[in-house]
């Protein structure tokens, strides 16, 4: 099985859903987020979302394009962020590591080259946020040939019909957009939740991760008890942004956005 697959089937057996932060890569620089990222494991990441700074995000709200922006000051490229994996694979062979972004930077790349650099890289899946499905040919059999899951992003307005077209050949896990918004902006109720998941099961045995509007603990504890797993992002990007001196890390940095980790982490495993 796949990295994301023995995770998922792992806390299954254990009876609880899984917590999912995430970092923009190269925020505030390459090395303080690669320390970020090789200590959310130990700080009690079941799985990490690897954000892709990009310009022109169209599902981000402002405080994740913040970061991408700091990202790109720093540095950031694909290549760049694929050698972060690389970097966090020497030490960590098992926590699944997703990357979030766009199309654009991917199509650039060349989609057959950073499938295959992607996966030996180390990375275990991709969301490719502005990729429909009817669009996804352009990566799908690339990805599926390097052993990548093409994570798919399902939301409330999702329609039944749809849901069974995008969820048909989906692999990895099902990423649920909350809330009819952009990232940070608000939060879905437990009894939206409730009400969505049992739809979204019909059309799909993968686990379901919940994200976007995930901040307190106990809204992930929530979204991983309702869903397979809670997505943190937003929230965890805030505070890092607080800890920085003219956009810089200090040595606050990492240890605050840990602190918040753990005390999410505590309360997904209650």
């Amino acid at each position: 099985m796949s990295r994301i697959q023995t995770r998922f089937a792992v806390l299954k057996q254990e009876g609880r859903g899984a917590l999912i932060p995430y970092l923009q890569a190269c925020d505030p620089d390459y090395d303080t987020s690669l320390e970020l990222l090789r200590a959310m494991p130990a700080a009690g990441a079941d799985l990490i979302e690897i954000g892709v700074p990009f310009s022109d995000p169209s599902a981000d709200g402002p405080t994740i394009q913040a970061a991408a922006l700091r990202g790109l000051k720093a540095g950031a490229t694909l290549g760049l962020v694929l050698q972060m994996v690389r970097a966090f694979r020497e030490t960590d062979s098992e926590t699944p590591i997703v990357l979030m972004g766009y199309l654009n930077p991917i199509d650039s790349y060349g989609p057959a080259e950073f499938c295959f650099d992607a996966a030996q890289a180390g990375v275990d899946g991709i969301i490719v946020v502005d990729m429909p499905t009817e669009e996804a040919d352009l990566l799908d059999a690339h990805a599926r040939e390097a052993g990548l899951d093409i994570i798919s992003l399902v939301a409330p307005t999702t329609s039944n019909s749809r849901l069974f077209h995008v969820l048909r050949d989906a692999t990895g896990f099902v990423y649920y957009v909350s809330i009819t918004g952009i990232t940070g902006t608000s939060s879905a109720s437990a009894a939206d939740l409730e009400k969505a998941l049992p739809r979204i099961r019909e059309a799909t045995n993968l686990p379901v991760a919940v994200g976007f509007g995930i901040s307190t603990p106990e809204q992930a504890r929530t979204a991983s008890r309702i869903g397979d797993a809670a997505v943190v992002a937003s929230a965890l990007i805030k505070t890092m942004a607080g800890t920085l001196e003219d956009g810089r890390g200090t040595e606050r940095t990492v240890p605050a956005v840990l602190a918040q980790l753990e005390a999410l982490a505590a309360a997904v495993r209650a």
